[in-house]
């Protein structure tokens, strides 16, 4: 496995993307990586070199690349038409990779990346596969004028992995079963998994909120989401 950063062109302006090779020439399946709150942080990278050593051309885009040096970083300086902007930029530099599988491209996300994820599940029909870790306030839109991903959900075109932690707050089980109910009255493949004692966040090793009996369950489903959809 190999990574680099990569420079690509988003409305004129330079995004990083932090990307993980698998070893070998492919050509391989590719997923996005959504960031969390955090950034493309220790976190990000190393969940992005976890699946470039399952066998995916993985890449995480800095949504945050926008910002200036003296802006906060958090989700609610973003805006979801600039998010999906930078996602479509994200699957144009991969699906004109050599080593990559234009026709097998998914994506994952970690709390706000979990809600971009489901965004990108319905404004990007390149995904074959969605993935959603704890993304919380799916029922709300960032920016002005536009839909919230929840409102989306009719026009989502892939199936879909949820996994949400009994104890967080948001998404809370309430959440769950919303975005569930509304899954289903669209006829929209769906696996939702949730994990016992454990609450937002539980993915990341670096945080205090890190579950690890959670986190192990959780990743095997991932790549075996990821194999049936996308190969690989």
């Amino acid at each position: 496995m190999s990574s680099f950063t990569e420079t690509v062109k988003v409305d004129n302006r330079d995004m990083d993307l932090y990307v993980s090779m698998p070893d070998g020439t492919g050509p391989f399946p590719a997923v996005v990586v959504a960031q969390h709150a955090g950034g493309v942080d220790t976190f990000i990278c190393t969940m992005t070199d976890r699946l470039a050593e399952a066998g995916y051309v993985a890449a995480a885009p800095d949504l945050y690349h926008r910002l200036g040096p003296d802006d906060s970083r958090t989700p609610r300086d973003l805006k979801d038409v600039e998010m999906i902007a930078d996602v479509q930029a994200t699957v144009a530099f991969l699906q004109n990779h050599s080593a990559v599988d234009s026709e097998a491209l998914g994506i994952t996300g970690f709390c706000m990346g979990g809600r971009v994820a489901y965004l990108m599940a319905a404004s990007i029909p390149a995904f074959k596969a969605a993935e959603a870790y704890y993304g919380g306030n799916t029922m709300v839109a960032l920016g002005e004028g536009g839909a919230s991903p929840f409102e989306r959900t009719g026009e989502i075109d892939c199936p879909l992995l949820f996994h949400f932690g009994e104890e967080d707050a948001n998404p809370s089980p309430a959440d769950m079963e919303k975005i569930g109910a509304a899954l289903a009255r669209h006829n929209k493949p769906h696996e939702f998994h949730t994990y016992p004692n454990a609450g937002h966040a539980f993915m990341d090793f670096t945080g205090e909120r890190h579950h690890e009996a959670a986190a192990t369950a959780a990743w095997p489903r991932t790549l075996d989401f990821f194999a049936r959809h996308l190969g690989g």
